[in-house]
């Protein structure tokens, strides 16, 4: 009795194998099932939707590669990466910010080196713009696929331009003659919002390249340069001159969020806003012939070139902890190909750094035009809060926020950078 009972659990734990292994076999043809985690920062809609769908897409052509996603939003995400690579399972592919964000990773160690993947499948990366892979290599290895690019710039409606008889600014002092002349209209001049501080970043990284000199930053943000101080005095000008907006923005800047700035804008309520360029396919709609877009116009007495952009490419990196480089490279290749970064411009609004994809079929006029501001620019500027280290980044941020309550002055404001500048530089050496 006791042999047959021996017997009879045996029999029903092969069975149970034998089916196990049947139903693997038969869902992946005969191959092991690798499951790969996908972390971004879009959890809402539409790129939510059209992640989902590239997925899905993806796993129907891949039948032995499941994708598990995962996304937060942009602040959440700044810190959640940081923590989820340190851990003993991170994401095997995830979105980065291109320039310091990117290069902290790869100096870390938690990102894969990429170089052989691109060298060896030309016919994949060749379709990628060459200039985009630069602020994804460091030390002549590249740790990055760039994925989109983009730029920020003054959006504008061309409306109540018209009606109020004034004309696209060319300088910083003819921009604050424009909002004047709104306010008194009775309109919002300037649409902002700096909940969530990333917004003032791009405000201050594009003042800063305009103030200060190209060889001043240089050393500044370079967090291995001991010369870099932010001492210049352009700096606090540069914090000067975006508090010459603060009349003209709308109120509680500090309790809104950038959405609420884009709708308020978006409903012709506000004549300008600081946008990206890929928002265009998100207000186009509602504006129509009536949105324009132009570069922010030079600062008198600036020492920094007048003629550039704030504009970076964003992409996706593969952790160096992965158990399935392969298979995670064939996912990254899938979302940067040429085919997806036409889909990514029409669906979502994203400018793709795939050459031939932003095209009279998939963009429209100002699209095309906006691109063309990047193109035409002298020079290119990383985000700011991607261009340096973080934590320079969030005493800029907090020291700004407080700035704007009333609560610290631009001089404040250096006093706190420079120390961590300097804590920064220093721990650098060691």
């Amino acid at each position: 009795m006791k042999k047959l009972l021996i017997l009879s659990i045996i029999s029903i734990l092969f069975l149970s194998l034998f089916a196990g292994c049947s139903k693997s076999s038969s869902s992946t043809n005969g191959k092991d099932v690798v499951e790969l985690k996908f972390f971004h920062r879009w959890p809402n809609q539409p790129k939510k939707q059209y992640f989902e769908k590239a997925v899905k897409e993806f796993e129907k052509t891949h039948p032995n590669i499941k994708i598990k996603t995962e996304a937060v939003l942009n602040d959440s995400y700044k810190e959640k990466i940081r923590v989820v690579l340190g851990s003993s399972t991170p994401p095997d592919v995830f979105f980065s910010w291109s320039g310091e964000f990117a290069y902290n990773f790869a100096r870390q160690g938690q990102s894969l080196d990429l170089t052989n993947y691109v060298k060896e499948d030309k016919a994949w990366s060749d379709q990628i713009i060459a200039s985009q892979f630069n602020a994804f290599t460091l030390d002549s290895k590249i740790y990055g696929i760039p994925w989109s690019t983009d730029g920020k710039a003054f959006f504008y409606n061309k409306k109540v331009f018209r009606d109020l008889n004034l004309e696209v600014p060319t300088t910083w002092s003819g921009l604050i003659e424009v909002s004047k002349k709104v306010k008194a209209a009775g309109l919002t001049p300037i649409a902002f919002g700096s909940k969530a501080p990333w917004t003032i970043s791009h405000y201050i990284g594009t003042l800063n390249q305009l103030m200060v000199p190209q060889d001043v930053l240089d050393k500044d943000y370079d967090p291995k340069n001991s010369e870099g101080d932010f001492s210049h005095p352009g700096y606090v000008k540069a914090l000067e001159k975006f508090m010459e907006l603060k009349p003209y923005f709308n109120k509680g800047v500090n309790s809104v969020d950038h959405e609420y700035s884009r709708e308020l804008f978006n409903s012709g309520k506000a004549a300008i806003g600081f946008f990206q360029l890929a928002e265009i396919g998100l207000i186009e709609p509602s504006l129509k012939e009536d949105l324009g877009v132009f570069n922010v116009p030079g600062v008198e007495g600036g020492e920094g070139n007048a003629n550039s952009i704030t504009a970076a490419p964003e992409g996706i990196m593969i952790s160096s902890k992965t158990k399935h480089p392969k298979e995670a490279m064939e996912f990254v290749k899938f979302l940067t190909s040429k085919e997806k970064g036409t889909e990514q411009l029409k669906e979502v609004s994203e400018y793709s750094a795939v050459k031939g994809t932003t095209t009279e079929a998939n963009a429209s006029k100002l699209q095309q035009d906006a691109i063309n501001l990047i193109v035409n620019a002298e020079q290119t500027y990383l985000w700011f809060d991607t261009a340096v280290d973080i934590k320079i980044v969030d005493a800029y941020l907090n020291g700004t926020q407080l700035m704007l309550d009333g609560k610290k002055s631009p001089e404040d404001v250096m006093k706190d950078v420079r120390a961590a500048a300097k804590e920064v530089k220093a721990s650098a050496k060691k």
